[in-house]
């Protein structure tokens, strides 16, 4: 199942499902009920998550690509709520930034609250999967030395289109980013270094997971820079294609 989110056409935001002939209809999301179709004016981004919860460094050819050591446990960081865009929506590029680059990366979209849950029940508390975009500010994140600010500003988190519900191994995607029709970033999940229910399992030690949270699983090598006026594109296997244009306002 294709889960979403969708303005319609009289102004109201609603959880959304894709049926398999394209019609999007009402959903439930606690009731897991697909109602009547639904007169959409735009996607949103699918859920509007309490924190997004980044893995960074976790694939191997990204780490072999600079000549990393790859890590022990998971790196991690986090993007804010406000950082958050859905597909078609524009990133901006913010002033004072050099250079602003792409980072696809699959999503993981939690389905209930959930504390300190052992790999073998990860299963249970994911919703489903998403594709992700880490856009970062790349100057200010050498500068920093850290990574809040060059990862948290506003339009810095596109998610979407859809949450597939139905992903049975997601330990073996093909992933890619291509900007303004170009390949710039071609992997596979089974490339990652820390899979993804240990990841799940491993932030769920650190702090409690609310419903909608967004787990960001890393990018694979190939990142790079995007300017105003491109258009970039996440594509993940059996999850679909997200794409954004950079805008400077």
């Amino acid at each position: 199942m294709k889960i979403g989110r969708v303005l319609t056409k009289n102004g109201k935001i609603v959880f959304c499902a894709q049926k398999d002939d394209g019609r999007i209809c009402e959903f439930d999301p606690e009731k897991k009920a697909v109602g009547t179709e639904i007169d959409i004016e735009r996607l949103l981004a699918p859920v509007m998550p309490t924190k997004i919860v980044a893995v960074g460094l976790n694939y191997r050819d990204h780490a072999k690509e600079f000549n990393l050591k790859i890590p022990e446990e998971p790196l991690l960081f986090l993007k804010p709520q406000t950082s958050v865009i859905g597909p078609n929506e524009d990133i901006v590029y913010p002033k004072g930034v050099a250079q602003l680059d792409y980072e696809a990366e699959l999503g993981i979209v939690i389905s209930k609250k959930c504390r300190s849950v052992s790999p073998e029940k990860v299963s249970d508390y994911i919703l489903g999967y998403t594709c992700f975009n880490d856009v970062t500010a790349r100057d200010l994140q050498a500068k920093d030395g850290q990574w809040t600010r060059a990862k948290s500003f506003d339009t810095f988190a596109p998610i979407g289109p859809w949450i597939v519900t139905d992903i049975e191994n997601p330990g073996s995607l093909k992933i890619t980013s291509s900007l303004n029709g170009q390949i710039k970033q071609s992997s596979n999940t089974s490339n990652m270094i820390f899979d993804v229910f240990t990841i799940v399992s491993f932030v769920s030690q650190i702090m409690t997971l609310e419903a909608h949270d967004v787990i960001a699983t890393g990018t694979p090598p190939g990142v790079g820079p995007m300017q105003p006026g491109d258009t970039i594109t996440i594509s993940i296997e059996k999850i679909g294609e997200l794409t954004n244009k950079v805008v400077r306002r």
